[in-house]
């Protein structure tokens, strides 16, 4: 078993899903590990990164210190905008994202089931006050990656033959990232294209409940 140290750092899943980020490109990032994504965009790629609470513009975050309460993205985290950002009302935005504006979306999740569903709005028993903006962007955005932990709290799985929580969208999910490795998702389930430095293939079995192959030209994750 492989020591929690030697995974990825929730920065350095982030740092990967930032690879993703093609020129031009407009991005909404979730909450949670989506929104450090802003932190790694690979130099000379030019992103308009949206909030749905009403930024097209988004910077990275703020040195500590040097916060603005009034600036904040749908996590309620205090961020930073870049020349140019745009602010409007939260109608605006979800018009842009329903119109499919949105290039890609990155959303945590807290369960992906090996056919790309993903459930990450409510767990049966706990108090949430909506489901945000993820039903609209799920539904909406031309390509979606999931960025989590590969495990929860418990040691089970997160990668899964079907969710058993509340679903947000169906079929939707391209691309998972978590400590363990990069995961493609396509008509054979869970394909393992990239592994994290230190973990074994077995290990990934282990921990994937859902369809799970290895790909041909597996290669280990820069990190």
């Amino acid at each position: 078993m492989i020591c929690r140290e030697d995974m990825l750092s929730k920065e350095q899943i982030a740092k990967r899903i930032a690879i993703e980020l093609k020129d031009g490109y407009y991005v909404n990032l979730g909450i949670g590990i989506p929104t450090l994504v802003a932190n790694y965009i690979p130099e000379g790629v030019e992103v308009v990164l949206q909030s749905e609470n009403g930024l097209l513009g988004m910077g990275p975050f703020p040195f500590e210190g040097e916060e603005d309460a009034d600036l904040i993205n749908a996590g309620k985290q205090t961020i930073t905008t870049v020349p140019g950002s745009v602010f409007f009302d939260s109608a605006m935005s979800f018009g842009m994202i329903r119109a499919g504006k949105v290039d890609l979306t990155v959303l945590g999740a807290m369960e992906v089931n090996d056919r790309g569903d993903i459930a990450n709005w409510k767990i049966p028993g706990k108090m949430v006050k909506g489901m945000g903006g993820a039903m609209d962007l799920v539904a909406s955005a031309k390509n979606i990656i999931v960025a989590m932990q590969h495990v929860n709290k418990a040691g089970e799985s997160k990668l899964l033959k079907e969710c058993t929580l509340p679903i947000t969208g169906i079929g939707c999910v391209k691309k998972v990232v978590t400590e363990l490795g990069v995961f493609d998702i396509n008509e054979n389930g869970f394909e393992l294209i990239e592994i994290a430095p230190g973990v074994s293939v077995e290990e990934v079995k282990s921990k994937t409940e859902g369809r799970l192959t290895i790909s041909s030209s597996l290669i280990t994750m820069e990190v």
